[in-house]
């Protein structure tokens, strides 16, 4: 049995992403404060459901920090892969979060839609376009940090649908100015939860299918296994395993029988190339056996 673990890049770096992180961190909390106080004074459910978000923005950005300074500590002792997956945890409480708030934004939307306070308007729009500001230059950095982690991408999702509640905010705003309409800001935050919901079914959606070893997404086990099965002096391919240990680390091990006079280590080295080469996993570990030659079977009655 043997295994392979070629040199690879996970894209951007966590220093890249964690600077990144902390940027939009430090945008997110300040905006939040201004936005829970106006809130209160404009009587906006649209303005504190945007700040309640943003608060889980705030601790979905600083999970995420955590999660990728565990994720660079070496493997070692029990932790054979070190705390690799601690990033999935991050992107799976970001979805719970996410999940749990709209729920919350939703039931109070629905009350006020039947029962609307009086909104500023004005306020609310002041507010709105602040936060639309905000968010897109918190939005802008993370676009640029490693997306293909679900823990960045997490963050990125938090992000993302703040913006597009500010966004309807705003409008929601415009509308009250314009016509007196005070239920389109329960109109907004009913919006904002149903993007929410959206998120966090993406989020743990994903995370979900790494923590149930799923094959990852765009790799078909069937299809490795017939090429690898395919290949010169290989019988059989079989117990088959592809999953991911966490975002962008895709892992394979499987038993492969070869012929009896074929070079077991070499076909080993050959098929982890394969794999890597058409399938860009870098982490593999064969067991490689041969095929038991034919018994000669000796009749008794000649040997008398």
């Amino acid at each position: 049995m043997s295994h392979s673990h070629a040199g690879h890049s996970h894209g951007a770096s966590a220093d890249a992403d964690r600077g990144r992180l902390t940027v939009a961190l430090a945008l997110i909390l300040a905006f939040m404060a201004a936005e829970v106080v106006t809130g209160i004074l404009a009587n906006s459910l649209a303005l504190l459901s945007d700040a309640a978000h943003m608060l889980t923005d705030a601790a979905a950005i600083g999970l995420s920090l955590v999660a990728i300074r565990l994720a660079a500590r070496p493997a070692e002792g029990q932790m054979t892969f070190g705390f690799k997956r601690v990033e999935i945890l991050s992107a799976q409480a970001n979805g719970i979060t996410l999940l749990v708030l709209a729920a919350i934004i939703a039931i109070e939307g629905v009350r006020r839609l039947i029962a609307p306070p009086d909104v500023d308007g004005a306020l609310v729009l002041a507010v709105a376009l602040a936060g639309i500001f905000v968010n897109l230059a918190a939005t802008a950095v993370l676009a640029r940090a490693n997306r293909q982690s679900l823990n960045v991408e997490g963050s990125f999702q938090h992000l993302l649908t703040d913006l597009y509640a500010f966004a309807g905010t705003a409008i929601a705003a415009t509308v009250i100015l314009l016509t007196g309409f005070d239920q389109a800001d329960a109109i907004a935050s009913l919006l904002v939860a149903g993007l929410m919901l959206r998120s966090a079914a993406g989020l743990l959606r994903e995370s979900g299918r790494i923590f149930l070893e799923a094959s990852p997404k765009g790799i078909d086990p069937d299809r490795i296994g017939a090429l690898m099965a395919a290949q010169e002096g290989v019988v059989e391919v079989h117990d088959l395993h592809v999953w991911e240990v966490t975002s962008e680390f895709p892992a394979l091990s499987a038993h492969v029988t070869v012929e009896p006079d074929a070079d077991c280590h070499r076909a080993r080295l050959e098929l982890s190339e394969l794999i890597e080469r058409e399938f860009g996993i870098h982490h593999t570990t064969l067991q490689v056996e041969h095929r038991p030659k034919s018994l000669v079977q000796i009749d008794q009655g000649l040997s008398r």
